[in-house]
């Protein structure tokens, strides 16, 4: 177990903070901690149809370009898990999911990040709104589960998420 000695540093944006810390380690020794205190998130894999999934397109500054991924997001702090969702659903593919259900909660990145993602299994989509306004969007893509999982496969896809979405998928039991 390591014990917090004291904070060195913190910066806050308007999404997270990070944090610079000294701990005491279990042997005695002191050492520092960067870690990130990063809002719940959520995550949807949209089925459109059995055999359809909705993948958005997206610019991702740190990557350094643009990636393939599932639809997913920051949860507010005051919305459940499957409100937050179908948000996220909405701004990001102009649909909505009239049935929601929970697959998986976990944390993608532990050793530096208290984040916890929520990934959703989204069915009965209704389309409610369009793409034209959103600006980190540049497309929609369907794909089947199959495709899902070969795109993993032949490093089209490297998006955490969606690497653990195609392969519940494609290991799992039936989700559609």
């Amino acid at each position: 177990m390591e014990e917090k000695i004291t904070r060195l540093g913190t910066l806050n944006t308007h999404s997270f903070s990070a944090h610079l810390d000294r701990v005491k380690l279990q042997t005695g020794r002191n050492t520092e901690r960067l870690w990130i205190d990063y809002p719940e998130a959520v995550a949807i894999i949209p089925f459109l149809s059995e055999n359809e999934i909705i993948l958005v397109r997206q610019w991702r500054y740190a990557a350094g370009k643009e990636t393939l991924e599932i639809p997913a997001g920051k949860m507010n702090y005051d919305e459940s898990p499957d409100k937050a969702a179908n948000r996220e659903l909405l701004e990001e593919t102009g649909y909505i999911a009239n049935v929601l259900e929970p697959l998986v909660t976990y944390f993608p990145a532990y050793g530096y990040s208290n984040e916890v993602i929520n990934l959703f299994v989204g069915k009965n989509l209704e389309k409610k709104g369009d793409l034209s306004a959103i600006d980190e969007i540049s497309q929609i893509q369907i794909v089947t589960p199959k495709n899902l999982f070969e795109l993993v496969l032949q490093g089209k896809i490297m998006d955490a998420k969606t690497i653990i979405a195609a392969a519940l998928l494609q290991t799992g039991p039936k989700i559609p």
